[in-house]
Formats: structure tokens, sequence, C-alpha cells
């Protein structure tokens, strides 16, 4: 599945091997299509995934399509970014975040860049 975009399209199916198996902290955006706030949101995102290549993984999980993994996580308000890191959900944040926001929280889960 090429993206154009240096992040993650992850499903249901693929949820456990690329988020919950992944070695580098992911930041997993769960969207919509329909949804005007994601749309703001995805610039930014797709730069995160470019600017910590390497350190740790951007995901982005469409609620629509995945609904069981929107479930299993509580996933009510969207856009809802989740940072995963050893498998496990660390942090949270609902709606349009600034781009810096996202990028500290990063940097505090992958470490700083060498």
């Amino acid at each position: 599945m090429a993206d154009h975009a240096k992040y993650t399209t992850v499903t249901d199916a693929t949820f456990e091997q690329e988020v919950l198996q992944s070695d580098q902290p992911v930041l997993v955006d769960f969207w919509a299509t329909w949804c005007g706030p994601c749309r703001v949101i995805a610039p930014a995102i797709e730069e995160l995934a470019a600017d910590f290549e390497g350190r740790a993984k951007i995901a982005k999980l469409d609620v629509d399509h995945n609904p069981n993994t929107a479930m299993r996580y509580g996933i009510r308000s969207i856009p809802s970014l989740v940072f995963f890191k050893g498998g496990r959900p660390v942090d949270q944040l609902i709606g349009v975040v600034p781009k810096h926001v996202l990028a500290q929280k990063l940097d505090a889960l992958a470490g700083q860049p060498a």
C-alpha cells in the first residue's frame, strides 16, 4: 500500500503488528473522511511522519472502515491522537492540536534526535 506520505495506514487487521508490536513509539491519528477537523490536522500529521522518520511511527486509522480498533480504545471524538509505546496507549489528545505540541510529546517518547 503506497502512501504519498511517510505515515502508515493501519486497519483493524494490521493494528497489532504495526502499532502494538512496533519497537518505536507510535502516534495513531483516528480520523474519518467526513471529519473537517481531521482534514485540518492532516498536513501536520504528514509533516510529523517526515520529521520523526526512523524515531517514531505515525499511523492513521479510518474509524469508519475500522470500527473494532476505534471501539477498543474508546474513540468517541475525532480526530483522536493516541500515543502508543511498548504496545500500550500512554497519552491521548482530541481535536485539532498544534503540530509543536504533538512533536513535544513524540520527542519525550522517542528520545531526542541524535
